[in-house]
């Protein structure tokens, strides 16, 4: 189905639904005009915008000082030490007033008719949905194309979307674009915004949002999500990484939230997968951790029986 900014109701700009973007800035001042420019396009007319810098270290605080002055009805928020997505995010989350919240980073670019076509699938769907998330267009650091997240094939999108009831879904694999996802406030505050002991949100947010509520794939491009090699090489599986020790503690998470062998099965699928680049990247210690979690989870098979003895004898 395609919404249109015309399913919106025709009602003054306060009769509808606020949406609060939290704009999050650690040093992306080469991107900032772009991305501040493309929220300033929206078409949806009652928006909240809370800009927030993580102690950027580049021009980016004068940028955004400079486009809260432009917008008084912007709010700005300038951390004085970095404190890392989660804990930013939820400084801005507590002080929004929206019923609805977009996670937005500055260096991707919202497209016009974002904010205005996720409002009209979510006034369409039952409260229990809490998530509504799209396509989005893949950019490089000169804004030019590079691909859709979606692959299309033989009529089939790769990876396979899924709206619903997500939450084995999403144990097993990735398949949102993160950039893209418009949050529906109770979410939020039922999970007490983004858990700000680990290093990344999304994996966390999707597994503790989908146990109770429905996520929603709206087949659309709202977003220019922007791709940094540099940044995406720094989230390999290298000795004593904090992206995989936070992946550790999701799975810990998700293992208590499985309520049936369907999902232990998808989570072990996750498990597995993990365990193995643990292995292969020589972090013997988590591998020994996803090792226990695959055992807790009564889904060791031969191989994993395998890699587990020998990240045990290696480690010791």
């Amino acid at each position: 189905m395609t919404y249109q900014p015309a399913d919106l109701p025709a009602s003054p700009a306060e009769a509808l639904p606020l949406v609060t973007i939290v704009a999050l800035c650690y040093n992306h001042a080469p991107f900032l005009a772009e991305a501040l420019d493309s929220i300033r396009a929206q078409t949806y007319p009652h928006l909240e915008v809370i800009l927030v810098d993580d102690a950027s270290t580049d021009e980016s605080p004068n940028v955004l000082r400079r486009y809260a002055a432009a917008n008084p009805g912007w709010q700005l928020l300038l951390l004085p030490e970095n404190l890392g997505n989660c804990r930013a995010f939820n400084r801005a989350f507590r002080q929004g007033r929206g019923a609805y919240f977009i996670d937005f980073a500055t260096d991707d670019v919202l497209l016009p008719e974002r904010v205005a076509r996720q409002v009209a699938c979510f006034q369409r769907l039952p409260p229990d949905y809490g998530v509504v998330y799209t396509d989005a267009e893949l950019i490089d650091e000169a804004s030019g194309y590079v691909r859709h997240h979606y692959r299309r094939a033989g009529g089939q999108l790769h990876p396979r979307p899924a709206s619903g009831w997500v939450f084995a879904d999403v144990l097993s694999r990735y398949f949102i674009s993160t950039p893209t996802m418009m949050m529906r406030r109770a979410v939020l505050e039922q999970l007490g915004g983004y858990d700000e002991a680990l290093a990344y949100e999304d994996f966390d947010f999707w597994v503790r949002a989908a146990r109770d509520f429905q996520f929603y794939f709206l087949d659309q491009v709202t977003t220019r999500k922007r791709l940094h090699p540099a940044s995406m090489s720094r989230r390999g599986y290298q000795p004593n990484d904090p992206f995989l020790a936070s992946t550790i503690a999701v799975c810990r998470k998700a293992l208590r939230l499985c309520r049936t062998p369907t999902e232990r099965a998808a989570l072990a699928v996750r498990l597995r997968w993990e365990l193995r680049q643990a292995v292969r990247w020589g972090n013997l210690g988590e591998a020994r951790a996803l090792y226990a979690l695959l055992t807790a989870a009564h889904a060791v098979r031969p191989l994993d029986w395998v890699l587990g003895q020998y990240a045990g004898l290696r480690g010791r």
